[in-house]
């Protein structure tokens, strides 16, 4: 099944439609299709997860998605709006991408009040040191933390960091690729909490790439089971847990995963 699904969350408007996206890599004969045509459409508030193996794709959709790639072929719309393959600064106010690596993804020689300013000043927002002191709070640290740098911080941290700063500039669409699985076991359960706290307090959307069946049905209402780039079919997260699947490679699936903990 690989479109769009209509088991999308009853009664809420479409806050993303993937139309028949396509990636491939080189080009002629020797091309590589990444992302062979997905099609899925999240509703207002939803959390939905991409999930498979490494190298299925799910990334690469992500990226597409994001506007770290924008050689693909389909459609993507936002609230209904089909957005441009160069995305403006328009698109990034209202998405925002948290990566894998959150060390990575932090510049080592800003402090923490640095990070969190520069989105702001690109966007325009006022108050920016109270704005700092807010998002801080939120995702559990304080405003104690704008004077630190990346390096002085645990792991778990550095990825509250990087949520505050994709939340700083309140996006209505958080993009979330595999935001857990550099971090230890302990503190996955951490952030993931926190993200299902922060989508019921700031009404966002949530769209995930994980390999992991724990941390996507944690978070996730509904879950695509991807591939070799291709969408398989889409189920509730409560079918995901009972091992109700249709395809023969999401049965495989899911039975390697069996012994899976899920996340308190």
């Amino acid at each position: 099944m690989n479109a769009a699904d209509p088991t999308m969350a009853a009664n809420r408007p479409a806050a993303l439609t993937v139309s028949h996206l396509s990636v491939a890599f080189g080009r002629g004969a020797s091309a590589l299709k990444a992302v062979d045509d997905v099609s899925f459409t999240l509703g207002h508030g939803e959390a939905f997860g991409l999930i498979g193996e490494s190298g299925c794709g799910k990334s690469t959709v992500l990226r597409a998605l994001a506007g770290l790639n924008s050689e693909y072929g389909g459609t993507i719309a936002f609230h209904d709006r089909e957005v441009p393959h160069k995305r403006d600064k328009a698109f990034f106010r209202r998405v925002q991408m948290v990566f894998q690596d959150p060390y990575a993804s932090l510049h080592p020689r800003k402090m923490v009040q640095n990070v969190l300013a520069e989105p702001l000043k690109i966007h325009g927002f006022d108050r920016p040191q109270e704005r700092i002191d807010e998002i801080l709070t939120a995702v559990g640290l304080g405003p104690s933390f704008r004077y630190r740098f990346p390096h002085e911080l645990s792991g778990g941290q550095r990825q509250r960091v990087a949520i505050a700063r994709a939340l700083i500039i309140e996006p209505e669409l958080l993009l979330l690729d595999e935001p857990t699985s550099a971090l230890d076991v302990s503190v996955q359960a951490e952030i993931l909490n926190l993200l299902k706290q922060l989508r019921r307090d700031r009404d966002l959307t949530y769209l995930m790439v994980s390999h992991d069946l724990a941390v996507v049905t944690h978070l996730c209402e509904r879950v695509a089971m991807m591939s070799e780039g291709r969408i398989l079919e889409q189920m509730s997260a409560e079918d995901v847990r009972a091992g109700r699947a249709h395809e023969p490679y999401t049965r495989e699936f899911l039975e390697a995963s069996v012994g899976y903990r899920p996340i308190a």
